[in-house]
């Protein structure tokens, strides 16, 4: 086994598993520490590195494309500080970190890895119930239903718009985006019902981001909605033609054959899920029963 031990946090690797523990100094990004533990099967791993530096070296953990709902969600624009798969080493422990990349690479040949993409999660979201406070606005997720709470810094025409209520099943997409240079950042929930989007600062679904500290924050928010929502690159399924004299694609409980089959895809992406690992039991039982309620 190999383990290395540092103030910025612990990795271990026992050939399956790269289990990552951030520390509780006070200098570790309040990201990190609310995400906690994350245990990375060699699955998905596409690569490990090490950087030596002057003052301190950095142990850097590549992941498999689609392996990640908070790689997917923030697109590889974390910053450094924030990425949980960076650890800062101390320089007299370079040694412990060149080991521990020479048996995670052993490890990827030895079971032959493949570095391509993935078609589902293979690690978990963050753990809901979650929420989080930065820019403009509060977000907080249940697992299920998302709400939107504006302060004293939203634009007035969204504030007077009031709070926003919407479940997983309404959103087409969750964007978030850093504050870089002048630019704000933004986290947006896309409504597959909504025909055009507004900048951040008056979109009702989004919260704008100024560039401080807690904006990842709301990046672990985006990742346990993206968790719960189909896999981007998950095959998709045919449409199902209604029955003859159903042509409109109504039918006699008042939902249409496409209303139909998404909530029955729901439900199995739900199962995915659970069997996954990316949702708990009391999470899954919850879920199933919003759906249900629709049918």
């Amino acid at each position: 086994m190999a383990e290395i031990i540092q103030r910025d946090g612990t990795w271990s690797f026992d050939g399956d598993t790269v289990r990552i523990v951030p520390g509780r100094d006070k200098g570790v990004h309040p990201a990190r520490q609310t995400l906690g533990e994350r245990a990375v099967p060699l699955a998905a791993v596409a690569g490990i590195a090490y950087e030596p530096g002057r003052k301190a070296g950095r142990l850097r953990l590549r992941l498999r494309e689609g392996s990640d709902p908070l790689m997917q969600a923030t697109g590889g624009k974390l910053p450094d500080a924030a990425d949980p798969y960076q650890l800062s080493v101390e320089p007299d422990r370079t040694g412990v970190a060149e080991y521990m990349v020479d048996e995670v690479r052993h490890a990827l040949l030895l079971e032959q890895v493949p570095s391509g993409p993935c078609e589902r999660f293979l690690l978990s979201g963050p753990d809901v119930p979650l929420s989080a406070s930065a820019g403009d606005g509060t977000v907080f997720f249940d697992g299920e239903q998302i709400r939107l709470e504006w302060n004293w810094k939203t634009e007035q025409s969204k504030k007077s718009a009031g709070n926003r209520s919407f479940s997983v099943a309404d959103l087409a997409a969750v964007e978030w985006l850093p504050a870089i240079g002048l630019e704000n950042g933004y986290l947006r929930f896309v409504l597959a019902q909504a025909a055009t989007k507004a900048p951040p600062k008056y979109d009702p679904h989004s919260i704008e981001l100024y560039g401080f500290r807690k904006d990842p924050l709301m990046a672990l928010v985006a990742a346990a909605v993206v968790a719960r929502m189909p896999h981007p690159a998950a095959p998709a399924e045919p449409a199902r033609k209604a029955p003859s004299g159903e042509a409109d694609g109504s039918t006699g409980t008042g939902f249409g054959a496409d209303d139909h089959d998404a909530l029955l895809r729901r439900l199995r992406e739900l199962g995915e899920l659970r069997q996954a690992g990316v949702l708990t039991e009391e999470e899954f039982t919850a879920a199933k029963q919003s759906v249900l309620r629709r049918f």
